[in-house]
């Protein structure tokens, strides 16, 4: 056990639910896992590719479990195919094993009169052939199931098992690259995004022990005696589309860990709402995705860095108020979409009101280390920013399924990564400034590099440059950049386009008359409360 992992990552007691085997830190071993190997894959076209790589290779008798928000059957992983519904169906088809669990309930736009359909199709396109993936809407009301895996274990050798956690749906418009040009099979979002929105998202391919633990996290949900719908008539015709059994098959039973492989360690963070009847692995629900933030943000020193699709929730800002507040060193650099991705008269304001309220809150503390951004393609098309990141002071990251709102942190069932890699980063030239306490504050190699990657992208410079490693000088590294694009389009674009994709964020108001439903529909519907009621009206998870 690495003694630096513990003072970031919660124990047992921290984390706040007892009931889960997950984790469960018995016998004085830690309530994370140590030995593994974490790559992050940017963009979604670099993990559909893994994918491919991985499941390509499966043969009769391994086995792949998954669960995902959205599936849409026809997307493709390559640009030439195969589509991830064919190729899951030809590997059950053959003899692997594929179960998977998908959330019964969602549309194409949040104000879809139906909903469901394209998971129908695919868990009905996967049993055909023998799979076993079902429509799951075991959660409180108005929540929905969002995490994200793939788990793929090996029958012969289990030192090649590895898991997929991240922010990526298999589902139309995730498949974009670097060039942010967009995914030829597009969702339909603000039109301001265009026909093939350009998209920004990521997940970690994870090797070693901790590909046990995700699996684990995959049978709590899939032994959950209770059933998986409300058994009304136009419930029970979904499940019967799907080619969906009346009853589960057992999972097997439980093979050992596979070994290590690399130096990460790696504490898996969950969100369940409090729900009726309740989850047998979590009757209280589980919020330690805010908890491990908590944490994490109290220990911040230099750099709080965000990639996430809402940052909504005074709730969530409070946290990182208090750290600002706290540490007068300390910066914040968020980077989210330019626009909801449904601005519409009615969704927009409940979308924005959220979202202004934290920001505010944020730049009430630290007017001058808070900044917020937004992306556009070379073409001058926004980017949509589903990625949900967390990099502080280069030492510990975040990367999953959760956002940060209210909704994921209470109320939607979440899957996080927490990473924290056990060697000290060499190559850092500030690193020995910033060491304390034995070297407890020195920068890891693996969150330095993903910082490094995501900024050079977003900065349009070189990763070796030299600009981009000094943490102190990062806020305002990245409002020059912005305050350059932004002055090229206010010029009319006269003049060469300045280099990098950042603009600053600035999302539009809500006024006084839309804050008279727009409120009520954010905090319901929107971005609703799942904590137990003693906890609501207050910033504690």
């Amino acid at each position: 056990m690495d003694a630096d992992a513990g003072t970031w990552f919660l124990s047992r007691a921290e984390r706040g639910n007892l009931a889960t085997e997950v984790h469960a830190g018995g016998a004085g071993s830690p309530a994370w896992s140590d030995g593994n190997l974490v790559r992050p894959l940017i963009h979604g076209a670099s993990y559909f590719a893994r994918l491919h790589e991985e499941l390509t290779a499966l043969q009769a008798g391994d086995r792949v479990w998954f669960t995902d928000w959205r599936g849409d059957a026809d997307e493709r992983l390559l640009a030439d195919g195969p589509t991830i519904g064919d190729l899951l169906a030809r590997l059950a088809r053959e003899g692997v094993e594929v179960r998977g669990l998908v959330w019964r309930s969602h549309g194409e736009r949040v104000s879809a009169p139906m909903s469901g359909r394209s998971n129908e199709l695919l868990s009905r396109k996967i049993n055909d052939a023998g799979g076993e993936v079902l429509l799951d809407q075991r959660v409180r009301l108005f929540g929905s199931h969002h995490q994200k895996m793939f788990v793929i274990r090996r029958r012969d050798d289990p030192s090649r098992d590895v898991a997929f956690i991240g922010g990526i749906d298999i589902s139309h418009s995730r498949r974009d690259d670097a060039d942010h040009d967009g995914d030829p099979q597009a969702v339909t979002m603000d039109p301001r995004y265009g026909k093939r929105p350009p998209w920004h998202d990521a997940a970690l391919e994870l090797r070693g022990p901790v590909v046990a633990d995700v699996l684990a996290v995959f049978a709590e949900r899939w032994n959950d005696p209770h059933p998986l719908d409300r058994r009304t008539p136009y419930r029970m015709l979904l499940q019967r589309l799907a080619r969906m059994p009346r009853h589960p098959e057992p999972l097997p039973a439980a093979a050992p860990p596979p070994p290590a492989a690399g130096s990460h360690a790696v504490q898996l963070l969950r969100t369940y709402g409090v729900k009726r009847p309740p989850l047998p692995f979590a009757p209280d629900g589980e919020r330690s995705v805010a908890r491990g933030y908590a944490k994490a943000f109290a220990r911040a020193r230099s750099l709080i860095y965000i990639e996430d699709q809402y940052l909504w929730s005074t709730e969530v800002a409070a946290g990182i108020a208090e750290a600002l507040e706290r540490n007068p060193d300390l910066n914040v650099i968020a980077v989210v979409p330019r626009y909801p991705d449904s601005d519409g008269s009615l969704t927009g304001p409940a979308s924005r009101i959220g979202q202004l309220r934290a920001l505010k809150m944020l730049r009430q503390v630290a007017p001058d280390r808070v900044g917020v951004f937004d992306l556009e393609n070379s073409s001058g098309t926004p980017i949509y920013v589903h990625a949900k990141i967390c990099i502080i002071d280069d030492i510990w990251f975040t990367c999953g399924s959760d956002n940060f709102n209210r909704r994921s942190w209470t109320t939607d069932s979440e899957l996080t990564c927490a990473v924290f890699d056990t060697t000290a980063d060499t190559t850092d030239d500030n690193a020995e400034l910033r060491a304390t306490d034995n070297g407890r504050d020195a920068s890891r190699p693996l969150a330095r590099w993903l910082r490094l990657q995501l900024w050079a992208e977003h900065l349009g410079l070189d990763q070796n440059d030299r600009q981009l490693h000094d943490l102190a000088a990062g806020l305002k590294l990245w409002k020059t950049s912005a305050d350059a694009l932004d002055s090229w389009h206010e010029t009319d674009r006269r003049s060469p386009r300045p280099t990098g994709n950042v603009r600053h964020h600035t999302p539009e108001p809500v006024s006084a008359l839309q804050r008279l439903w727009a409120d009520p529909l954010s905090r319901f519907v929107v971005d609703p409360d799942g904590r137990p009621r003693g906890l609501h009206g207050t910033a504690r998870f």
